[in-house]
């Protein structure tokens, strides 16, 4: 098959790129800095990619590692909107558009919870949470509009799913389980505000196959790409620690982790809202996860990054 990425040169574009063409997959990237490039935001040429191809799998916009400003915050909103509109203006004016559209989204989509796991029938969506920050639901915002632009797309021939995905484990350089990883084998891996929040996660290799589910599957519409197991931030870094043999993780507070975000130049809504979020329609369709537990998950990375 020939398959299309937007935005694939980022951590996520990698796992996949690497995974679809070891499969014998011609795939495609498109993006700002590498392979067909585009602004993100008009038509172009690369338009002429998506004519004829049998998926695409739109990733594009900018990273959520940062502080969230309202300048970033903005940035986050338009490079979403845009890509979402413009991949979806290149699907709607193509000859032979293409049987599927994976169109990236996200687990923060759902409320800050304690109580109850979210799935896609029955999950709450955030926005309104008391006593949260104010600009958690900025956040959210950004999530509903990145799918309703995938909605409203005029595509009847492309088949489309919304990827809310929670973090991707991978052991590239530069992504999460890497950074992850540094904080707990420098000691700094404990608690975080007590440790409570819960961490949603996929781990690559299930990431991947779920994506190849999706793609040959009939699904349509949200989808969460999460392992069965969300488990509280605690035991989160507790099994991340045990997979690097650290003993020892130092907790944080709040506050604490307000200045260590500050220094990562990151936000502290990616280590304090909890994402408690399971995969419902995935394990309808008799998806089985090769690593539904994190501790199994964090030791094979480990391993891998080793």
């Amino acid at each position: 098959m020939k398959i299309v990425i937007p935005g694939g040169t980022g951590q996520v574009g990698g796992v996949l790129t690497r995974a679809l063409r070891a499969a014998g997959h011609d795939v495609v990237i498109i993006s700002r800095s590498a392979g067909v490039r585009w602004d993100g935001h008009t038509l172009g040429r690369w338009a002429e990619q998506i004519d004829g191809a049998d998926v695409v799998i739109n990733l594009a916009g900018r990273s959520v590692s940062c502080r969230y400003t309202a300048e970033n915050l903005r940035q986050m909103m338009r490079s979403r909107i845009d890509s979402a509109r413009v991949v979806g203006e290149a699907i709607a004016k193509a000859d032979n558009p293409p049987a599927v559209w994976l169109q990236m989204s996200t687990a923060t989509i759902y409320a800050h919870r304690f109580d109850a796991a979210n799935d896609e029938e029955t999950g709450v969506i955030g926005g309104r949470e008391p006593d949260v920050p104010g600009y958690w639901a900025y956040s959210v915002e950004i999530a509903k509009r990145w799918e309703a632009e995938l909605d409203e797309a005029d595509t009847p021939g492309t088949r489309k799913v919304a990827l809310r995905s929670a973090m991707v484990m991978s052991p590239d350089r530069g992504g999460v389980f890497d950074y992850l990883s540094w904080l707990a084998r420098l000691g700094l891996g404990g608690p975080v505000a007590g440790g409570r929040q819960y961490v949603s996660w996929i781990h690559d290799d299930d990431f991947v196959r779920a994506v190849a589910l999706l793609i040959r599957e009939p699904i349509a519409g949200p989808v969460n790409l999460a392992a069965p197991g969300p488990v509280p931030q605690r035991e989160f870094m507790r099994d991340l620690r045990q997979a690097w043999n650290v003993p020892v993780g130092l907790p944080a507070t709040r506050w604490m982790a307000g200045l260590g975000a500050f220094a990562l130049r990151t936000d502290t809504e990616l280590l304090l809202k909890s994402r408690r979020v399971v995969p419902g329609r995935l394990t309808e369709a008799g998806f089985e996860f090769h690593f539904p537990n994190w501790r199994e998950a964090a030791q094979n990375l480990a391993e891998r990054r080793r």
